[in-house]
């Protein structure tokens, strides 16, 4: 298939690459030119603009940071959009933006859906990511042998809109398990114990979680490399406060880890992986 590619960063970047070794025709874009470029060796066509990659494209998929990377890019796009083309946002942004582009699209003939994404870069590069997706029947049919390319678990969760709002659940419950795995490492090591051997032990058990076996060894060995942004995190977690605020709960959590997210941030780690919370846990510890 003829398929649009905008946003070739840490999540993007090995997305495309799986949609071009299925044997898919790609036109790639980037606002930082250079890593769109590194897709060419894969056999993809770097475009000089988002609207000269989704031009004539049967699939438009966007990966972008924020909702105003998102909001931009469509319009950028809407000029040059035709009847029956399809676009999927892979982003992570506020359900409401979805929703208005959805409609602003529709009078052009032009299917939006929402497909949002959890997994981290190990996800996405090994094609296991769970997929999220917020769409008509008919869309999310049209678009899912493209997504299990790309993800283990695709679920359609509703119409525009409802992906995101299953991401950013997704989010609270994701911060909030890192959290807990920093916790019970430091205790361990504040306890004269060996990490290493706790993390075996607990891992095996009810304490059980992707974060604590993922994240966990990473945690131990000071390793900030990222798979996830903490200010991309920092980011989701606005837009889980957006949604709260709209839906009329109080998300205690929530407030915690904003709270230290942000201390992260103050610490240097915002372009270091989420991991990197642990290293504010430790230094607001000694304080």
């Amino acid at each position: 298939m003829e398929i649009a590619w905008i946003g070739t960063g840490i999540m993007g970047a090995p997305m495309a690459r799986r949609l071009l070794a299925a044997g898919h025709r790609l036109r790639v874009y980037n606002r930082t030119a250079a890593r769109a470029q590194a897709l060419a060796g894969a056999g993809a066509v770097v475009a000089s603009s988002a609207a000269e990659a989704a031009r004539g494209a049967e699939f438009v998929f966007i990966m972008v940071p924020d909702t105003a990377d998102v909001e931009a890019v469509a319009a950028g796009i809407r000029p040059v959009l035709s009847p029956g083309q399809l676009v999927v946002d892979m982003s992570t942004v506020a359900p409401a933006a979805e929703r208005r582009i959805a409609e602003e699209l529709k009078p052009l003939g032009v299917e939006y859906l929402d497909a949002p994404v959890s997994g981290g870069d190990k996800g996405a590069v090994e094609g296991t990511l769970t997929i999220m997706v917020g769409a008509s029947l008919p869309g999310f049919a049209r678009v899912e042998p493209l997504l299990a390319c790309l993800g283990r678990r695709i679920t359609h969760m509703g119409p525009v809109g409802a992906g995101q709002t299953t991401k950013l659940a997704n989010q609270i419950a994701v911060a909030l398990t890192l959290q807990a795995a920093a916790e019970a490492l430091l205790l361990a090591k504040s306890g004269g114990l060996d990490p290493a051997r706790v993390l075996d032990a607990i891992g095996a058990g009810a304490a059980a979680s992707w974060q604590l076996s993922n994240l966990g060894p990473k945690i131990i060995d000071r390793d900030y490399r990222p798979g996830f942004f903490i200010k991309l995190m920092r980011k989701d977690l606005r837009l889980v406060g957006e949604a709260a605020a709209q839906g009329g709960v109080a998300l205690p959590g929530h407030a915690l880890m904003t709270m230290m997210f942000n201390a992260a941030r103050s610490l240097g780690h915002d372009d270091d992986g989420t991991q990197a919370v642990a290293a504010a846990l430790q230094k607001l510890a000694q304080a």
